[in-house]
């Protein structure tokens, strides 16, 4: 017999907890893989550059050509996801990238690198920005930072995971069956996503009324609080005439720019700095990632107690952009250049961490999917500039500085467009609820 007693206001910190152990550890653990596939490229490059002759443009074009195939995919991707449900969703996107980074294996020559580059992006496509429409069937806005927090973890434990792991396995297995280095490392980072796919529908529901792990209780008021929430946008086409969604995107746009160069170009820069071996620049590389997870899960709780995203993630970003400025002055010297990177990262996973809160709480509905979808989307353009700018600096001045410079001004516009979001967004009935408003302190 279910239990169709209410849930008393005292159970909503175990019923947050319990969400919390449900849902965040298995969409971390897809995240960091979702990361890892989209990133190795970069340890990838220490080998397979010399391997297959490319020249740092090509690579950088080939990098950025992922982000095409991303946008072009992501909205609709997302605007299917109310229909199909997360299970299938998920478990399509997550089984079809995994397969196509495994095949990254077989690449021989610049065409071969560019399509399944693509096609990595096109498989991909909406799983980010899904889970973050996911998120919001299950969390009101005032848990909604630390909850980003602990998913968004993905970015800064690929760091701290993906040096070594990528530097031991282009180490230790190169050679082995007869494959180099860099073809292990594809296969054995791609491989697990597609079990990850199909654990996908028995681990995750669709929604909270389909959550057997619930008792009836909880579901109801799961099911209440997103009832008492009034959506603003009734439509995609009302959330793609709102100007706040672009600004959103651009202050996006600034923020994962420098994402994606740190991402791609790290390893290179320790490189310079007279770091050769592989394994050690996993090791150093990991350095400014451990530090980003501590500081971008207390930024999401500091966030959600002070309720100003925008200033926060302003304060972030221009504190990270002096990161990166200090490391590109010592680029070439290994301690005060780590030293700085670490400020970098640290600070701009914060900001990316705080960022996220900010169209989960004014996006409501279904037309949410589409809407953070589409803020992701234009955003991602980065992942085409980013690598790009940093490839051709790169190739015309032999060195990385000056498209670092190009990434430290993006710091600092996205921390200046961030205030403009400051004005009070529209508030919703659901803001009031407890599963809001009233468990702030309990995720």
């Amino acid at each position: 017999m279910s239990d169709e007693r209410p849930v008393p206001n005292g159970h909503f910190q175990s019923l947050i907890t319990k969400l919390n152990w449900r849902l965040l550890p298995f969409l971390l653990i897809c995240y960091v893989f979702a990361t890892l596939d989209r990133v190795n490229i970069g340890f990838a490059k220490l080998q397979m550059q010399g391997d297959l002759g490319l020249s740092d443009a090509a690579y950088g074009l080939g990098a950025g050509i992922f982000f095409i195939g991303y946008m072009m995919f992501e909205v609709p991707s997302n605007l299917m996801f109310p229909k199909w449900g997360a299970r299938r969703t998920f478990s399509r996107i997550l089984i079809l990238w995994g397969l196509t980074s495994a095949s990254m294996m077989f690449v021989r020559n610049e065409t071969a690198f560019y399509i399944l580059r693509f096609l990595l992006g096109v498989f991909e496509a909406g799983f980010a920005p899904g889970m973050f429409f996911y998120l919001t069937y299950w969390y009101g806005k005032a848990n909604m930072g630390r909850v980003m927090g602990i998913v968004l973890l993905a970015g800064p434990l690929t760091g701290v995971i993906s040096g070594p792991l990528s530097g031991g396995i282009m180490t230790h297995l190169a050679g082995a069956h007869g494959l180099h280095g860099w073809q292990w490392l594809f296969v054995l980072e791609g491989l697990p996503c597609v079990l990850l796919g199909i654990l996908a529908p028995f681990v995750l529901s669709d929604k909270p009324a389909d959550a057997r792990w619930l008792s009836a209780g909880e579901r109801a008021l799961l099911a209440s609080t997103e009832e008492a929430v009034t959506p603003k946008h009734h439509s995609f086409m009302q959330v793609a005439r709102d100007p706040r969604v672009y600004l959103m995107a651009m202050v996006l746009f600034c923020l994962l720019n420098v994402v994606y160069a740190i991402a791609f170009w790290f390893p290179t820069l320790l490189k310079n700095c007279g770091v050769s071996d592989p394994l050690s620049i996993g090791w150093l590389s990991s350095i400014p990632s451990v530090v980003a997870c501590v500081v971008m899960v207390m930024a999401g709780r500091i966030s959600d107690r002070s309720g100003d995203r925008s200033r926060h993630v302003a304060i972030a970003a221009l504190i990270s952009a002096m990161g990166l400025a200090g490391a590109t002055v010592f680029d070439g010297r290994l301690v005060p250049a780590l030293m700085f990177m670490t400020v970098a990262v640290s600070m701009m996973y914060a900001a990316y961490t705080i960022f996220w809160a900010m169209p989960s709480e004014y996006l409501k509905g279904d037309s949410a999917a589409g809407g953070i979808g589409l803020i992701n989307t234009l955003a991602l353009a980065s992942g085409f500039v980013s690598p790009n700018i940093i490839g051709l600096s790169t190739t015309l001045t032999g060195g990385t500085r000056a498209g670092m410079a190009v990434m430290v001004v993006l710091l600092f516009v996205g921390g200046c467009l961030a205030l403009l979001l400051r004005h009070k967004a529209p508030q919703d009935a659901g803001a009031s609820s407890p599963m809001s408003a009233g468990s702030a302190d309990r995720a």
